[in-house]
């Protein structure tokens, strides 16, 4: 586990410690491992959510087109944790505060999906009002359970989101390519 890192190649882009709208602004990294997801310690630059198993890297923000990033990492249990509410309340909240209603979740590195309530995603849905939430290459036992607990009505993943290549995109053309995908299924 502590192998596995958070995306770096578009910190040249995006540095979300040096954004003052962002909800990470200021925070400093060092190289002592101290959070763990069910006792391995994890990589220090994944931030920490408030959560015991889920866990987040905002990778881009681009305020003026609208749009996030963010890369998840742990395991995502909304039965136990409510980690929902612990995303939306650390990070979404914040950044539909300051105008972002796009929004791409990277998931491959989300091992476990435990689902609830959907309460927090309907908010969110609702949040977005005429923007997005879409999970890009999540693992396809964690999009059945997506589908077991309706998330496809709040959330857009499967088929075309399963992008292996995307760290190979530069921000901007990652995030045009989500968006089209997303106005196809939209229309």
């Amino acid at each position: 586990m502590h192998e596995i890192e958070p995306t770096y190649n578009w910190r040249k882009y995006y540095i979300s410690e040096d954004d003052k709208k962002s909800p990470f602004y200021g925070l400093s990294y060092g190289n002592t491992y101290q959070n763990t997801i069910y006792g391995y310690y994890i990589d220090p630059l994944w931030d920490d959510i408030g959560s015991e198993t889920l866990y987040a890297k905002v990778l881009m923000v681009d305020y003026s087109a609208h749009y996030a990033v963010i890369e998840l990492f742990g395991e995502w249990n909304d039965t136990l944790h409510n980690d929902i509410m612990l995303l939306k309340r650390t990070i979404i909240d914040h950044l539909t505060k300051k105008g972002i209603n796009q929004f791409i979740l990277i998931g491959e590195n989300i091992f476990q999906f435990h689902g609830g309530d959907t309460d927090y995603y309907e908010e969110w849905f609702e949040d977005v009002e005429d923007g997005w939430i879409a999970a890009v290459s999540f693992r396809d036992f964690v999009l059945e359970e997506f589908r077991r607990y309706h998330l496809d009505s709040y959330i857009n993943f499967g088929g075309t989101l399963q992008i292996d290549n995307w760290r190979t995109l530069k921000p901007n053309l990652f995030y045009e390519l989500i968006k089209g995908l997303i106005m196809r299924r939209l229309s």
